[in-house]
């Protein structure tokens, strides 16, 4: 009997035992433990492996963000630094690493910096390689200069080790003092060609750091590059990437060169670098189709391949195109397909966004069975990615909303999160507002949401949205049940939601008023204040007649600015909305346009006043459309290039703003070499007539330089721009240039002429009359998409930005400020008179759209002008 009775508490002891021994080494442990424990290091007699244990202690509760004081990082590090008179290998590994995390001052890095240096000579690579990265990382500019010459010499060391660490320390100091790290380009350009691919990559990373603001030199290293045939995969990857950044800005000379070496990496042994070329070549703007012809192969074949990451890359890019261009991804359909049932899950949700965006409409019913099958078993996340992917698709096949809405639907009656289910919602409501046809079908939906929705947010807004477009539908008794049963099964929030969404019925269907108004009577007595206040109130006016001291406040930006004037003005008299006129939108919007279009900027009027003072342009005539202010170069490059657009009737002229920010150089006959790289005319191209030279370019001063052009009939250009000068170093003895100086091109950022330039402002109302005296053979419609905006107000300014278009008048904006429609005009050329119907729709998170119907007096306007916006958006 008794050992029946030991035989459970023993294995009860093995069991504790066998849970401390599975137990973390940092469970539990406390800094104060620690900084005891870190007494060891001051033994006289080391202990190597206790050491190793205090210091990887303090380093978990570094990273773990546990704060140290300065006293207590001060003994920690002056504590450390007795171990470096030990030899093991590992404890001194360790001893790098906590110096590095500790960081200490600039009066305590001088204790270590003697035996830092000291093993910046050992014998041993790796001792070597960890001095070097710790020294870089905790000393100031001023030691650096000291140990400049280890540094030039570790670059170019033998040992790889200690070559990479150097290179990557020079990275890092980049961003301390570039100026030290850029005296060893030869260095650096030595270990470039280095048969280490890692020294390889890490050296053509720096060289690349120290050139970057230097477009001309990182176009003579990436030739390098190519022409030396670089052995590193990961510095081929690099090349590629820089590749892509040049070709994608345009102005390259050496295209050819560039799309050859992408070309050879697509057949590349590695399958890193294959992947990063077809990446690269697929998402380059303009590219042969040979080539990417090639560069879809290889990613076509990337989702076959066994390795997830290979198969996730591929999935991953090929949905990037089909954001922009969904037929070119049709060619990879069947092997996406294969890819909806991947394990990775990932990989599975990816593939299927992908086939909604460039799959036909014929296959959206298959591709939606195959998504119920599957979405059970996805986490939110992934099932987020997939509702989103299908609110893009619902303006793409409004035949399919129907569809779209029994998914949804079932969708909503599966567990999820709140922004899973919002995000369904949204969907839902897109539909319902852009398509009348199933508008009931998809408010029946919603209403039966919510009578188990757990989400009180959500379920207020459906209500709104019930009470808003439900009176509207061929039918609208059928929500009040819905609505009604909220009144007692909900909770304040939601009652309250209910009972306006009700008021809403009976004023907007009077064969309704009588049954609602008792239906709110028995609210009064609800428990809330606000519920029993709201269906007193609404009660009250649905038992009045007449429903017209109800004040109509449909323009609501119009309420908001005379609410904001009645605040400035002092309130001495009570504010009336009655006395806001609806028309007030129109009238305030026309005369912000028209200072839009009158009041410049500063800078701008000091370009148009330069211009006009300029003898070669006072001959030209009035008319005459200037642009904004457009930045060439950045704004810490050593020169600043800004410009400006002139359009006259015969010409047109390009102001370049020129700033020196060199006080050590002046610039003489400073002008602007333009290359015409494109235009939609092949044979008519611009002709360059005369260009203006800036004499002289001080240091910190602005001065002006012009290009002038003869028009062509083309509206749009991009043109290749370099800074021509001849410079000329200042004598640091006596202030004055040198007599000799030397010619230079400095590349700016390309210019380009758009359509929108030739518009001018509209100066009439744009009545209807005005819009059927215009062709109808003319009228052309398309959408754009403007993003997020928080206002109504705000998205058309962003849209008249955009196209130069002026506001004419407004047709219609909602309550709710999300749908409204404004008639815009303008004058092309001085010549053609363009106008749009506009119509703004903004979704559940103000993501606006805008459908854009135009009619011209030609149809070349109305035809350029759609494509011009859908290349500015």
């Amino acid at each position: 009997m008794e050992s029946t009775l030991r035989e459970p508490q023993s294995f009860k002891k093995r069991d504790e035992d066998s849970y401390q021994d599975d137990r973390s080494p940092f469970w539990a442990i406390e800094k104060g433990a620690v900084l005891q424990e870190a007494r060891c290091f001051n033994d006289n007699q080391i202990s190597t492996r206790r050491c190793q244990q205090v210091i990887t202690k303090l380093l978990y509760l570094y990273n773990q963000g546990q704060h140290f004081t300065t006293t207590e990082a001060t003994e920690v590090f002056f504590s450390v630094t007795k171990l470096f008179h030990a030899t093991d290998g590992n404890l001194r590994r360790l001893l790098y690493l906590i110096i590095k995390e500790i960081s200490p001052g600039a009066d305590e890095v001088i204790i270590v910096t003697s035996s830092l240096m000291k093993d910046m000579n050992n014998k041993i690579d790796l001792n070597r390689a960890n001095s070097i990265r710790v020294l870089c990382c905790i000393t100031d500019a001023g030691l650096l200069g000291q140990i400049e010459r280890f540094l030039k010499q570790a670059v170019v060391d033998k040992s790889p080790v200690v070559a990479s660490a150097a290179l990557v320390s020079g990275l890092r100091l980049m961003k301390v003092n570039s100026e030290i790290v850029r005296r060893w380009s030869s260095e650096v350009q030595e270990a470039s060609s280095s048969d280490d691919p890692m020294v390889q990559f890490h050296a053509i990373a720096l060289l690349h750091q120290i050139k970057q603001h230097d477009r001309l030199a990182v176009g003579k290293l990436v030739l390098q590059c190519i022409r030396n045939n670089i052995r590193s995969p990961l510095a081929t990857c690099c090349v590629i990437r820089y590749i892509s950044e040049m070709l994608s800005e345009g102005g390259v000379h050496e295209a050819e060169i560039y799309y050859g070496f992408l070309d050879s990496c697509l057949r590349n042994k590695c399958e890193m670098v294959v992947f990063e070329a077809a990446k690269t070549v697929a998402s380059l703007p303009e590219v042969d189709s040979r080539i990417l012809h090639s560069a879809m192969m290889v990613l076509q074949l990337l989702l076959s391949s066994p390795k997830a990451i290979l198969r996730f890359g591929a999935v991953r890019t090929l949905h990037s195109i089909a954001l922009r261009d969904p037929a070119s991804v049709t060619v990879c359909n069947v092997e996406l397909e294969s890819l909806v049932a991947d394990s990775n899950r990932a990989i599975s949700t990816t593939a299927i966004t992908t086939l909604l965006r460039s799959g036909s409409e014929g296959s959206v019913d298959r591709l939606m069975h195959q998504i119920m099958t599957l979405f059970a078993g996805l986490q939110d996340e992934y099932k987020l990615t997939i509702v989103n992917a299908i609110k893009a698709l619902c303006s793409k096949y409004p035949s399919k909303h129907r569809s779209f809405i029994s998914f949804l639907s079932s969708s909503l009656r599966e567990e999820g999160g709140f922004e899973y289910k919002r995000a369904i919602v949204d969907c839902v409501l897109h539909i319902v507002h852009s398509n009348m046809e199933n508008k009931e079908l998809g408010l029946i939906n919603l209403s039966e949401f919510i009578e188990d929705c757990e989400y009180t947010q959500l379920s207020v807004h459906i209500l709104h949205v019930l009470g808003e477009e439900g009176p509207s539908t061929g039918e609208p008794s059928k929500f009040i049940r819905y609505i009604y049963n909220r009144l007692f099964l909900e909770n304040a929030a939601i009652r309250g939601a209910a009972v306006t969404a009700l008021m809403n019925f009976g004023v907007r269907c009077p064969s309704l008023r009588e049954k609602l108004a008792v239906l709110l009577l028995r609210c009064i007595h609800d428990a809330d204040d606000e519920v029993r206040d709201r269906a007193t109130l609404c009660g009250h006016w649905l038992k009045v007649e007449g429903v017209s001291f109800i004040p109509d406040i449909r323009h609501v930006q119009a309420v908001e600015r005379a609410l904001g004037v009645y605040l400035a003005s002092g309130m001495e008299i009570c504010f009336d909305v009655h006395d806001v006129q609806p028309a007030a939108v129109e009238d305030v919007l026309i005369h912000h346009t028209s200072e839009q279009m009158t009041d410049r900027k500063e800078e701008e009027l000091q370009f148009i006043s330069a211009f006009k003072e300029r003898a070669e342009f006072a001959t030209v005539d009035s008319d005459i459309l200037s642009s904004k202010v457009f930045a060439l170069t950045e704004s810490e490059t050593e020169y600043k290039v800004t410009y400006m657009k002139h359009i006259l009737s015969e010409h047109i002229v390009f102001q370049f703003a020129c700033v020196n920010t060199l006080s050590e150089q002046v610039l003489e006959g400073v002008t602007v070499k333009m290359d015409l790289i494109s235009s939609t005319n092949v044979g008519e191209e611009f002709e360059e007539q005369f260009n203006v030279a800036l004499p002289l370019l001080r240091a910190e001063e602005q001065g002006f330089t012009y290009v002038c052009f003869t028009r062509s009939t083309a509206f749009n250009a991009r043109f290749a721009c370099a800074l021509h000068f001849t410079a000329k170093d200042i004598d640091p003895v006596n202030g004055l240039p040198e007599d000799v100086g030397y010619e230079d091109d400095y590349v700016l950022e390309d210019v380009e002429v758009r359509f929108t330039d030739f518009m001018s402002c509209y100066k009439s109302s744009a009545s209807v009359e005005d819009w059927e005296l215009l062709p109808s053979s003319t009228e052309i419609s398309s959408a754009v998409e403007i993003g997020q905006h928080a206002t109504v107000d705000e998205a058309l300014q962003m849209f008249l930005t955009i196209t130069n278009f002026s506001l004419c008048r407004v047709i219609d904006s909602t309550s709710s400020s999300r749908r409204c429609s404004y008639v815009l005009g303008a004058v092309v050329d001085w010549q053609d008179t363009i106008l749009a119907k506009v119509e703004l729709n903004a979704d559940g998170v103000q993501n606006y759209t805008v459908k854009v119907t135009t009619r011209a007096d030609s149809n070349g306007s109305s035809e350029v002008f759609h494509e011009a916006l859908k290349s500015s958006t």
